[in-house]
């Protein structure tokens, strides 16, 4: 299930970004040859009026060929991308990036009308309305041995005859101590359905205190905070600038430590580890999956505009060259160019999917 939520977020955001490029080229009067959602070898394709619409076997990108638009074609030809102004130009490069960015803001505001899933203190004035969920699993635990999903809200705690009704994550941390020696029954709720299971608590649980005896479950107390429209019209705009402006300055901090070769390397994360989180986000109910669709959007945006030739940003820079030196820049060079971004993106798709699989084992 993971596996195809992945498959049809990462359709979804390459469809959207896409869209932006073919739009804005209809637009502005180019050829629009080929509009294809992910890489080749090709699956099949629709022909209509002068472009195929293609779906490709490898999902992890798509693009639209403009006519025109490596420099190798008849660039003098009307409906070419290299004859077209160029702002025109731009704004199709960019309207992949704008579309990811719009998208984000879309789902951000729709997220705050129906109910964001908030943390909050358990002594502070929404408490009342909070319950308790389980935000994290360790690994090798009774609770993972018992499959309690994350975003489980857990209902009661049941030991001895002793019962804890509405816990809080204090309360629920002094029941298991005081009933480490014996079994605990927890009944949780986890979409829409009611679970029971009996954990006993063990030591070496949790790294950092070897001697604690613990069931491996970290929760928070969480409840749903709604705005109105035009609390999620400004919501939506913050959340959007702020995760924006997030998400660059980690990416750029981490290219710079990767030119003096002190990036960590495992804190990046390819294909596979986006799937897994994608199915944890799913656990926590849609809109949690909604939230990191949105996260997901900003970063392809962030990305896309890095100045790589073969991304967006990289191919903007060549436009913005030939608008400073008033001349197109020789077509054959820039092809390879472009060639080599794009193996070296793909490279580092291959280095960071490696090293996904690494941390599997």
């Amino acid at each position: 299930m993971t596996i195809f939520l992945f498959i049809a977020v990462l359709f979804f955001l390459i469809l959207v970004h896409e869209l932006g490029h073919f739009v804005t080229a209809k637009w502005s009067k180019m050829r629009v040859d080929e509009f294809a959602i992910g890489f080749p070898p090709r699956l099949f394709t629709i022909k209509k009026g002068e472009t195929d619409y293609s779906i490709n076997l490898l999902p992890i990108g798509g693009y639209v060929k403009i006519f025109g638009e490596n420099g190798l074609e008849e660039t003098e030809r009307a409906r070419a991308f290299g004859s077209r102004p160029r702002y025109q130009q731009a704004i199709v490069l960019l309207a992949g990036i704008a579309m990811n960015i719009l998208t984000a803001w879309i789902i951000f505001f729709a997220v705050s009308i129906m109910g964001t899933p908030t943390i909050v203190d358990e002594y502070g004035p929404m408490t009342e309305t909070a319950e308790l969920a389980v935000i994290n699993v360790l690994p090798d635990s009774p609770a993972a041995a018992a499959n309690i999903p994350l975003g489980a809200q857990i209902v009661d705690l049941t030991s001895s005859d002793e019962v804890l009704l509405s816990p809080t994550p204090t309360t629920f941390n002094d029941f298991i101590a005081a009933h480490a020696d014996r079994g605990i029954e927890i009944n949780y709720v986890h979409k829409e359905e009611v679970f029971r299971a009996t954990l006993t608590p063990r030591a070496g649980v949790i790294d950092a205190e070897p001697d604690r005896k613990a069931v491996g479950l970290a929760t928070a107390l969480v409840t749903v905070h709604k705005e109105n429209l035009p609390g999620a019209l400004i919501g939506a705009t913050k959340r959007t600038a702020s995760s924006l402006y997030t998400i660059t300055i980690g990416l750029v901090s981490f290219l710079a430590s990767a030119f003096t070769l002190s990036a960590d390397v495992s804190q990046v994360t390819g294909p596979i580890g986006i799937a897994g989180m994608v199915g944890d986000a799913a656990e926590f109910g849609f809109v949690s999956l909604l939230i990191f669709t949105a996260f997901i959007s900003l970063n392809l945006a962030v990305i896309n505009l890095l100045p790589i030739p073969a991304l967006d940003g990289g191919r903007l820079l060549f436009v913005i060259a030939e608008a400073i030196i008033r001349r197109p820049i020789d077509p054959e060079w820039m092809a390879r160019v472009n060639f080599a971004g794009f193996v070296l993106l793909i490279g580092l798709m291959i280095a960071v999917t490696y090293n996904d699989i690494l941390r599997l084992f």
